[in-house]
């Protein structure tokens, strides 16, 4: 007699296996909702011509000087701890990519998202909407003054809890240059329990999401500061 078992019924975080490397394992089996997000079909490659999509372009109008500043965006104070969150935007070669829009969104300090679907018992902040968006310079330079976001739950297993993060959207010179991931904060306890953030296999690919305290660029008195600079690379378009 065969007994199914269902895959993504066990351990909520897996061993390390080095033989799977350091990409995403889009099926991670702890992480419930891949289940419907995986694809299960081949991917069908695209003609050739179609792989190259010149843009984006963003204007400095489409961007507000204070769009990258989240606790200027309402008439008083968030409540929280105040932090700096800047780095580069880079190539695969290490060049600088100026012009990039870079987007992100988040919990606030007590780990709730101004958003409907967010159920989390936790208070919502009147000073504080989560988003905001700023284009890289020459350098590929950009920052944010924020909230250092709370821990929140999801339900995904029994008290599961996400590791505070921020979300980031990135886009690079060209369509297919564009990045969605999440930076995390240095030595949270619950880095271990997170199938989202073990889902990348490789321990030190996992160790890129983590930003850097930055005793250089804490402000005295106002901002503790953290580092975290982004590779963007080039990704055929599939259908």
């Amino acid at each position: 007699m065969t007994i199914a078992v269902d895959p993504y019924e066990g351990p909520v975080v897996l061993a390390d296996d080095p033989s799977l490397g350091p990409e995403v394992q889009v099926d991670y089996p702890g992480y419930r909702s891949t289940r419907w997000r995986a694809p299960k079909e081949p991917l069908v490659t695209l003609p050739e011509e179609l792989h190259r999509l010149d843009g984006p372009v963003f204007g400095e109008a489409t961007v507000e000087p204070a769009d990258n500043d989240l606790t200027r965006q309402h008439d008083g104070e968030p409540l929280g701890e105040r932090i700096l969150v800047h780095g580069r935007v880079m190539d695969e070669s290490g060049r600088p990519l100026g012009g990039a829009l870079v987007e992100v969104w988040q919990a606030n300090a007590a780990g709730r998202y101004r958003h409907q679907v967010d159920g989390h018992p936790a208070p919502l902040d009147p000073n504080f909407s989560g988003a905001g968006r700023v284009l890289t310079d020459d350098d590929g330079h950009y920052s944010f003054t924020t909230i250092k976001p709370g821990a929140y739950p999801w339900q995904n297993h029994p008290n599961a809890w996400r590791p505070a993060h921020i979300h980031f959207s990135l886009f690079g010179r060209g369509f297919e240059q564009r990045l969605v991931t999440q930076m995390y904060f240095p030595g949270d306890p619950l880095f271990a329990h997170d199938p989202i953030f073990n889902s990348i296999r490789d321990p030190r690919s996992r160790e890129l999401l983590v930003a850097r305290f930055d005793l250089e660029r804490t402000e005295p008195e106002w901002a503790l500061a953290f580092a975290w600079d982004i590779v963007l690379r080039a990704t055929p378009f599939e259908a």
